[in-house]
């Protein structure tokens, strides 16, 4: 759990009867504010206002010096023991691993978030208090901090998330303070960020149907705008662009997926969606899944505007709290279940990716491997011997053109595997250029070679139950693929994406829980998914500032 270095603490001291650091007239705005009695709607809905209320007051008490900056200091150092307490009484090696971890604040401007969850190796040395926007506003005064505590033997790592509320910031081709990004700037980054967050319940973060035209599953929970900067598949072809022009590649980071949610639980469960906030989406009518009229439908409309994408003639709408996704997951392979086995994973990128179902995805490139490797026993041992894991750089070799390994396994309480895609991205002439390919199918069909797209499976969801086919899909998908439009040349990124047979929405979910019809403006279905993290392609002859950066 990373809980909001800013105002750590306060919240909760704000709520209590006597809070000489806020003022009593501000904490009896959120006193009792979770009380049975406050649980009807229209309730919760004031309380919440008086609760964003006293949560914009702080940060101008604390400015104008009501609040005194000791005060906030010390209630925020007695919530961070609070959080080593809890991280450290439940890690058990080998079972259970929990990281002492908290979440850095900050946004370029009012509609620009740009946070980072900040995760420590271990809690054997630790800073005092967390760094936070009231230390600094700007990311790199993070890294900085980062550095100096690694100077300190305290070895942290920063994931950037929610990428796509961003307003295009998070991937942007300038630093801070607009300056162009040179080789400092992305040597710190990588040092400091080697993950970013893809999939959340705040929507997802791959890839924008207005920047992935041709990608037919680009629009999958998407809740913002196309922002180029704000998406990692685009911030995977921009950190091209920027080592073309000779400078360090800032954006070779691996994918994690995460829930953000503010309820202490982690609703990656279609069937059991739980919502993000609790105090207003708690119930169906609260994540707007089923219809909703009179003064709450006011509210909702007024406060929070439908979201519309359009791709192809076609118009996509999506409206508030329904646009929320039941995501996601991080995927790590390490030697065993410890903090220094994960952290270390985290730290080499060989990470991957789910919007929920515990899907497993392996992804490796190589040369001179054949389909003999495929039944081998050593398969793995010698995918890491003779060729690189996801996250790595893969050298030209002569001309020949690499084989990549892909083998993904379904979650055994999920729906079947339905097929795996690599997606393929690098830039030409100054231009992205991006292709999906279908490499393994379900139920024994192929890629047809000229479309790269599998045939419909005929996968079914009824929707008056949610059941689904039990006779189409498959278990694991496993395959050796190259590409038919390899150019030795060009560098070039490569992840695996792997999609489920489609299954019922949460907000269809809600519907048949409740006894109602589902809204028609909403997904029925989706397809969950997960990602691998890339592999760059680096043609050896022509790039030499190609390399990882984790020490200082």
């Amino acid at each position: 759990m990373t809980d909001h270095a800013l105002f750590l603490g306060l919240n909760k001291k704000a709520a209590e009867s006597q809070t000489p650091i806020i003022g009593k007239e501000l904490s009896a705005l959120v006193r009792n504010m979770n009380a049975t009695n406050n649980t009807h709607w229209t309730k919760r809905s004031r309380r919440y206002l008086t609760f964003a209320r006293t949560y914009m007051e702080l940060p101008r008490r604390v400015l104008d010096g009501t609040i005194k900056k000791d005060d906030v200091s010390k209630t925020a150092q007695n919530a961070w023991l609070d959080i080593i307490k809890a991280a450290d009484s439940h890690y058990d090696p080998g079972t259970f691993t929990t990281f002492v971890a908290y979440e850095f604040t900050t946004e370029y401007d009012k509609t620009s978030n740009t946070h980072r969850n900040v995760i420590f190796r271990s809690s054997d040395k630790l800073p005092k208090e967390p760094f936070s926007r009231y230390h600094s506003r700007n990311p790199e005064g993070l890294w900085d901090r980062m550095d100096g505590l690694r100077d300190q033997g305290i070895e942290s790592l920063a994931i950037p998330h929610n990428s796509n509320y961003s307003n295009g910031q998070m991937f942007a081709l300038e630093d801070w303070a607009g300056n162009p990004i040179d080789d400092d700037y992305a040597a710190k980054r990588l040092r400091n960020e080697p993950l970013v967050e893809v999939t959340q319940v705040k929507g997802t973060s791959d890839t924008h149907p207005l920047l992935s035209k041709n990608d037919e599953w680009a629009f999958f929970e998407i809740d913002s705008a196309e922002n180029i900067g704000s998406y990692v598949r685009s911030a995977y072809s921009r950190g091209l662009s920027i080592e073309a022009g000779g400078v360090l590649n800032p954006y070779k980071f691996g994918l994690i997926g995460s829930s953000d949610t503010h309820i202490a639980a982690s609703p990656i469960s279609e069937e059991n969606f739980q919502g993000k906030s609790g105090v207003l989406d708690g119930d169906p009518e609260g994540r707007e899944s089923v219809p909703i009229t009179g003064l709450r439908r006011f509210l909702e409309n007024t406060f929070l505007p439908p979201l519309t994408v359009e791709v192809g003639g076609q118009t996509y709408e999506a409206m508030g709290r329904q646009r929320t996704s039941s995501s996601g997951l991080a995927g790590v392979w390490a030697e065993e279940n410890t903090r220094e086995a994960i952290y270390d994973a985290f730290r080499r990128k060989e990470t991957f990716a789910t919007t929920g179902p515990r899907i497993k995805v392996r992804f490796f490139a190589g040369y001179d491997w054949t389909d003999e490797m495929l039944q081998s026993e050593d398969m793995v041992s010698t995918a890491y011997a003779s060729g690189v894991p996801m996250r790595a750089d893969l050298l030209s070799e002569g001309g020949k053109s690499p084989s990549f390994l892909v083998w993904a396994v379904r979650d055994s309480l999920g729906a079947p595997l339905q097929r795996v895609q690599i997606i393929k991205g690098y830039v030409r002439n100054g231009e992205h250029n991006e292709f999906v390919y279908d490499v393994a199918c379900s139920d024994g069909s192929s890629p047809d070679p000229s479309t790269h797209r599998c045939a419909d499976n005929r996968a079914t969801v009824d929707l008056s139950d949610c059941s689904i086919s039990t006779d189409r899909g498959a278990d694991e998908l496993i395959t050796l693929w190259q590409d038919p439009e390899f150019d030795r040349a060009q560098d070039a990124f490569y992840y695996a994406r792997v999609l489920e047979n489609p299954t019922c929405r949460w907000s269809t979910w809600d519907a048949i829980k409740v006894g109602v019809e589902r809204r028609p403006d909403l997904p029925a279905t989706i397809e969950e998914r997960a990602w691998s993290s890339p592999i760059w392609y680096v043609n050896a002859d022509t790039n030499d500032t190609n390399v990882e950066v984790h020490e200082r």
